[in-house]
């Protein structure tokens, strides 16, 4: 039996470039996105995701490369391909002093939706971003979670081919943040594309169908989050809680045999977290290590591979370093 033939994807960018003076924001990136994937674009900050999405949307001009939105091409004054992509960028991009509703008609209105399609269309996104009780509420009344919310709303009432979300989880509660990622998760299902960034691993592990980890401009490896783990399957993470010099202790971490990467995590760096071969049997040469560089090790765990030790293990540092 032949396979179905496959749909040409929604996204296609090829060897994009941009360059910051000397430095290389982006290097030479290629990606594309299929009709209903959710596809995650993670790294640290500074690693070139919010350069990427830019020139993605046609808000940036590559050095090199090309960006083909459903076929057609993109470029700072390429209005069919734009009208395509709904973007929700890492800042609120609201109106306070209007309603939740009016911000939504404002939206629509931009990309000239006939009023009676925008009315039921700014309905329908209400209910998507469950703020229909809140619809005439102006925005500075809203919580954080909320904005955050109608900011995913105004990205989604022109109802777009491409869905670009950049970092839209930063500073919410639990709350509002996993109502978020159900959402896209629910925006995938119904078919439509979804570029993601994210330096947060859970989230690239819930929603996304395939992930691309970018480190330094390049993007380093993809697949989907089983295949990445796969990288790392005999590979064991370890994260001691220590206190002392953990840069140090780190760096001194990454030269012993079997380390294959080594960075300190936590709100305060106050971890230092490690991918190895054989983790129980390398344990005490890590303490004896601590010992020498005159750190106070708290607590030991040994865990399974993630994305996270996938990611120490290509770059040779944690995500949040």
């Amino acid at each position: 039996m032949n396979d179905p033939p496959r749909k040409p994807p929604v996204l296609d960018c090829a060897h994009l470039v941009r360059h910051f003076g000397d430095r290389a924001a982006v290097d030479d990136v290629s990606l594309s996105i299929a009709p209903g994937e959710t596809y995650g674009l993670l790294g640290p900050n500074g690693a070139g995701k919010t350069t990427t999405i830019r020139m993605v949307c046609g808000l940036l001009r590559p050095d090199a490369g090309t960006v083909h939105v459903a076929g057609a091409p993109m470029g700072v004054s390429a209005g069919p391909a734009k009208r395509l992509i709904g973007f929700v960028p890492q800042d609120v991009a609201l109106y306070p002093d209007l309603s939740v509703r009016e911000n939504l008609r404002f939206f629509g209105r931009l990309y000239r939706l006939p009023r009676r399609r925008l009315e039921r269309r700014v309905d329908e996104v209400l209910d998507l971003v469950d703020l229909t009780a809140r619809a005439g509420d102006r925005v500075d009344s809203l919580s954080g979670g909320m904005r955050r919310r109608l900011n995913i709303g105004a990205g989604l009432v022109h109802s777009p081919t491409l869905l670009v979300l950049d970092e839209p989880t930063v500073g919410v509660d639990p709350q509002s943040r996993h109502a978020i990622l159900e959402s896209v998760t629910r925006f995938g299902e119904e078919g439509m594309a979804v570029l993601y960034t994210t330096h947060y691993m859970e989230e690239a592990e819930r929603v996304c169908d395939r992930v691309g980890i970018i480190d330094r401009g390049r993007l380093v490896a993809e697949g989907s989050p089983r295949e990445l783990v796969a990288l790392v399957a005999e590979r064991d993470r370890v994260r001691l809680a220590a206190v002392g010099d953990l840069a140090a202790y780190a760096e001194a971490c990454r030269l012993l045999p079997r380390v294959e990467g080594a960075g300190r995590t936590g709100d305060h760096g106050e971890v230092v977290e490690l991918v190895v071969k054989d983790a129980r049997s390398l344990l005490p040469d890590l303490l004896d290590l601590a010992h020498e560089q005159d750190v106070d090790i708290r607590s030991v765990e040994i865990d399974e591979p993630d994305l996270e030790a996938v990611f120490l293990h290509l770059t040779g540092t944690a995500l949040r370093e």
